[in-house]
């Protein structure tokens, strides 16, 4: 399988999406360009690489569905320290590390998440099995943990999650947060902006978050999404990631997001809903569902992030709302991996 590293797949153009991909990964919103060392830039790319080959190898097995092809590449991205999502996730203000993640299933709209977990080595597999071997949606915390253990999970100490960049970069922003006097985090009114947080190869992204979205042979389409929240949130705190609409969402008639970014906006939008309802009830396109729901009142209010969007016909999308742009990467049908981290 051959590797193709492109800088030039606008999202603001019909005619310039993404032609027979059958998975799509992000890793998260990009980190300040001049933050970013070139080893931390090497790591980047070759995890979002590793991510689409997993996934990618997953859906060629025999009966495989795009349900194995997201939750492989998922799988990839939380084992992977370089990213927000299991190992690697960022700390809440209290010190602790708190996972969210979601899958759906766009051929009958089957869906499975947990949050606020922090012993469930693989949240994205303990999604899936939420979905397929209970009759809930979701699990929180200690249910969550139980529920998984009951299952047979991979289950491992809280200390597995932890690395030394983001327990320095928590550091950072409580140090930041005292100098400034600013409102304990979380405590900003809702709709209010909050600081940009400058970040590196040891620093976290404020938005950081890893998804994918996958159509099987079938035409069949899947989305999952994982993720360690916002540095130095506090502890309890949920995002968009495990909200099924908001950070995630899959339907054959329409399509398969994927989200990253300001949480409570994307929430409150339901992001992911929205764009798929733009696609099947008001005929847009995927490029153009995407990228007015990012920019339209959400990011009027405040909100800044990004997705990443799949079709049954194998179109694929992103939009964001951020400076950088949006750590992203694709594989078509035959096997072609193309990874992005930038705009240009």
């Amino acid at each position: 399988m051959g590797v193709l590293f492109l800088f030039d797949v606008s999202v603001f153009a019909e005619e310039r999406l993404v032609k027979d991909v059958v998975l799509a990964v992000h890793g998260g919103t990009a980190y300040a360009r001049a933050d970013v060392t070139p080893e931390f830039e090497k790591l980047l790319r070759q995890g979002l690489e590793h991510a689409l080959r997993k996934g990618y190898e997953a859906l060629q097995k025999e009966g495989a569905t795009s349900l194995d092809g997201v939750e492989a590449a998922v799988r990839e991205l939380e084992d992977d320290p370089a990213f927000n999502a299991g190992r690697g996730a960022v700390f809440t203000r209290e010190g602790t590390i708190e996972l969210d993640a979601s899958i759906m299933d766009g051929k009958d709209k089957r869906a499975g998440a947990v949050a606020s977990v922090t012993t469930i080595r693989n949240p994205v597999t303990a999604a899936r099995t939420v979905m397929e071997r209970s009759r809930h949606v979701l699990f929180v915390g200690a249910g969550a943990e139980k529920f998984a253990a009951d299952q047979k999970l991979d289950v491992v100490d809280s200390e597995y999650f932890q690395t030394p960049r983001q327990r320095d970069a928590l550091k950072r922003y409580l140090e930041r947060e005292l100098q400034s006097g600013d409102r304990p985090a979380g405590l900003e009114k809702q709709g209010e902006k909050t600081e940009s947080k400058k970040s590196g190869s040891t620093g976290s992204s404020p938005h950081g978050t890893v998804g994918a979205v996958a159509r099987d042979r079938a035409g069949n389409l899947a989305a999952a999404t994982s993720t360690g929240g916002m540095n130095g949130k506090r502890s309890g705190r949920v995002g968009d990631s495990p909200v099924i609409g908001a950070g995630t969402y899959a339907e054959n008639a329409s399509c398969a997001v994927s989200a990253t970014g300001h949480g409570e906006f994307f929430i409150r939008w339901t992001v992911a809903h929205d764009i798929a309802a733009r696609i099947k009830y008001a005929g847009q396109s995927l490029s153009q569902a995407a990228n007015d729901v990012i920019h339209g009142d959400m990011e009027k209010a405040g909100g800044r992030g990004a997705v990443i969007g799949l079709n049954s016909r194998g179109e694929f999308t992103a939009a964001w709302s951020t400076k950088e742009g949006l750590y992203r990467g694709y594989v078509t049908r035959d096997g072609q991996i193309s990874v992005m981290l930038y705009e240009e």
